[in-house]
């Protein structure tokens, strides 16, 4: 039975550590990295709590050696940074030997620079040069263009919540298929003024700490980030001697098409996406150890998800929680944030807690992992969920 597509590097950058050992100590050491907001100058500053990488944009320019005059966006910068970091765990040197593509996954994209212009435009002579970064794929071309991979297949996903986790199930079909020997797969979404002001506009925003799955959830935290995993052919795994981390062995998408902003309260596209996960990974829903949930800690998400898990496990419910309380909410990175975290929960044979969880919700008992558990796992089922669609991925242990 084929294991699926090997995961063979990773990279992240996220409100709890610049990289997947710092995101690792943060899990299992329950560092929340929500705080109130920083580096934007905003009204919302104290009605609300973000997951904010507290490094400013000058900080990021110099890590990695910009000229100060650029038109990166701190979207573009955040994705450069975790792209790079799963290249070199992956010990690629030469990015042109195979067929290597890039699938990344954005919602804010450039939106940080577009602000800069509706402030500039009156009177700057040339401010043309944030606009040009304003579009999704500018971020996805210049995290390209700083990986070498310039004249192979580079596309973006924005399907806002699910954007990351459809980049990971395009790049595995890629691969599957033979059209490519090798993909970057992932997700950067930074903070912004506009995706404050829309979320706050939404009324789901939390003006505290954000608790997954329980009764009394206010809403979600938004959070920034970036995370990239390489995925790899059987071909080049063995020509190269990698070292495999986990496997991408199943996924589905599907959109239940319910509210422009809402998910359908019996969850009915979460539903339809887990069973086209677990389908194409070919295992049945006992086979699955760990599920992390979505858990945005919304009034709607939490109770459509929930309802979806019931619907896909029964009786059989293997333990869940969302990690979100140490993120936030990271948007289209989402889904590879959290493919970061499965993929280290199957190596270090952990689930991670889901914290700030006091009451059951009144709905079902459905009660989330609320302790650091170590834990034999050979399956995990990650669910990125949203009004963009929903997406789950089964990743699948090395050892398995």
């Amino acid at each position: 039975m084929s294991k699926g597509v090997a995961i063979t590097g990773m990279g992240i950058i996220s409100a709890i550590g610049n990289n997947v050992a710092e995101n690792f100590d943060a899990l299992i050491n329950q560092k929340k990295g929500i705080t109130r907001v920083d580096n934007i100058k905003t009204i919302q500053r104290e009605e609300i709590m973000v997951g904010e990488i507290k490094f400013t944009n000058d900080e990021l320019i110099a890590q990695l050696g910009l000229p100060p005059e650029n038109n990166f966006s701190r979207t573009a910068m955040l994705g450069v940074i975790a792209a790079k970091e799963a290249i070199a765990q992956a010990r690629i040197t030469d990015i042109k030997k195979y067929k290597t593509g890039i699938v990344s996954g954005t919602s804010v994209g450039g939106m940080d620079m577009t602000e800069k212009y509706y402030y500039e435009y009156l009177t700057e002579k040339e401010p043309q040069k944030y606009i040009e970064s304003h579009h999704a794929g500018d971020s996805t071309q210049k995290i390209a263009e700083q990986l070498g991979i310039e004249e192979s297949f580079v596309t973006t996903i924005s399907t806002a919540c699910s954007s990351a986790a459809n980049a990971i199930m395009l790049g595995a079909r890629l691969i599957k298929s033979g059209k490519l020997d090798r993909v970057v797969v992932g997700g950067a979404d930074c903070l912004s003024k506009f995706t404050i002001n829309g979320f706050k506009t939404l009324m789901i925003l939390s003006d505290t700490f954000n608790t997954p799955f329980d009764e009394n959830r206010k809403g979600l935290n938004l959070g920034e980030a970036a995370a990239y995993l390489v995925l790899e052919s059987d071909k080049v795994v063995k020509a190269e001697n990698r070292k495999v981390l986990a496997y991408v062995k199943g996924y589905g998408n599907a959109n239940d098409a319910f509210h422009q902003t809402a998910s359908s309260d019996n969850g009915d596209g979460a539903t339809l996406a887990m069973e086209k996960a677990l389908k194409v990974a070919n295992l049945n829903p006992f086979d699955i150890d760990y599920i992390n949930a979505h858990g945005t800690a919304t009034g709607n998400n939490d109770l459509s998800e929930g309802r979806a898990i019931l619907r896909i496990f029964k009786d059989e419910m293997p333990e869940f929680s969302s990690t979100k309380a140490y993120t936030g909410h990271t948007l289209a990175a989402a889904g590879a944030i959290e493919a970061v975290y499965s993929v280290l929960a199957l190596q270090e044979n952990v689930i991670f807690p889901n914290l700030n969880f006091k009451t059951p919700m009144k709905e079902f008992n459905l009660i989330p992992q609320t302790e650091l558990k170590k834990k034999e796992l050979n399956t995990v089922l990650s669910n990125s969920l949203g009004f963009g669609g929903n997406c789950s991925t089964v990743i699948y242990s090395k050892e398995a």
